[in-house]
């Protein structure tokens, strides 16, 4: 990947963070984390990774990635109102469970470490 797709999905990406944040209403996308953005050479699209931040009764994945669907062509207009782009990326949305995955890891590891500790 060339420095300056790099440089425009890190661009994309904290655009799309505090777009969720501040202006995006849907309570299924409340804690949701861009983890990184993925552009095509051509900059046609861009797939969005993302994750979410685990809470008791919070929503599904499937939720999740539905209100992403319902709110990207809000947010690609958004992101071609602020970003100096020619052409704005048609965004797709990802899950990755990565930040989940280490956290169970995490506390397997954890389990282990206490019981021989006794």
């Amino acid at each position: 990947m060339s420095r300056r797709l790099e440089r425009v999905g890190e661009e994309l990406r904290a655009e799309l963070a505090r777009l969720l944040r501040a202006e995006v209403a849907d309570p299924r996308i409340a804690l949701v984390t861009i983890l990184r953005v993925d552009t095509s050479p051509d900059l046609r699209n861009a797939l969005v990774f993302w994750s979410r931040i685990e809470r008791a009764g919070g929503p599904a994945v499937a939720a999740i990635a539905d209100g992403l669907a319902s709110a990207a062509p809000f947010l690609r207009r958004r992101l071609a109102q602020e970003l100096p782009l020619k052409r704005m990326p048609a965004l797709e949305f990802r899950y990755d469970a990565a930040l989940e995955d280490g956290d169970r890891t995490l506390a397997l590891l954890r389990e282990i470490a206490d019981e021989s500790a006794k």
